[in-house]
């Protein structure tokens, strides 16, 4: 997708065309592939959920709804979402629990708003945030300068 000149070059990131949903009766989960960094999280969390080498690749019937949600939100970059259809929503942490790692990105979970000019204010709870000024989705981090 092409920025507009002056354009930041995350606001193509922020409503990300790779974003899919996968619904079950109890819970919808979200996956954004621009953003996921393959922690494995979801994976090694409920792999019964989580299998990569099944299509679809996250069927949210194969667990509970609250140990599946439990699971999302490990998920670092936000590449992972989920809505509860009881309408219990991710509480994230207060304050604000700021990450780093030698030669990774920024993780930044609780209550988050990505702003930026002309643009309206973007809630977030899980971020990977770029460190090495590299990632062609900045302020996401892409892995560019594991490359």
């Amino acid at each position: 997708m092409l920025r507009k000149p002056n354009e930041p070059c995350w606001a193509s990131t922020m409503s990300s065309p790779k974003l899919k949903a996968y619904p079950g009766s109890h819970i919808t989960v979200t996956f954004d592939a621009g953003r996921c960094l393959h922690f494995a999280e979801c994976v090694r969390g409920l792999p019964q959920v989580f299998n990569v080498a099944a299509r679809p690749w996250i069927t949210p019937d194969n667990a509970d709804a609250a140990a599946l949600a439990e699971v999302v939100e490990r998920c670092p970059s936000g590449a992972l979402q989920y809505t509860r259809h009881d309408n219990v929503a991710e509480t994230p942490p207060d304050p604000t629990i700021v990450t780093t790692a030698e030669g990774g990105p920024i993780l930044l979970h609780g209550r988050l708003t990505l702003t930026g000019p002309g643009r309206q204010p973007h809630r977030e709870n899980r971020m990977a945030l770029c460190a090495c000024a590299r990632s062609a989705k900045r302020p996401f981090c892409d892995n560019a300068c594991r490359a």
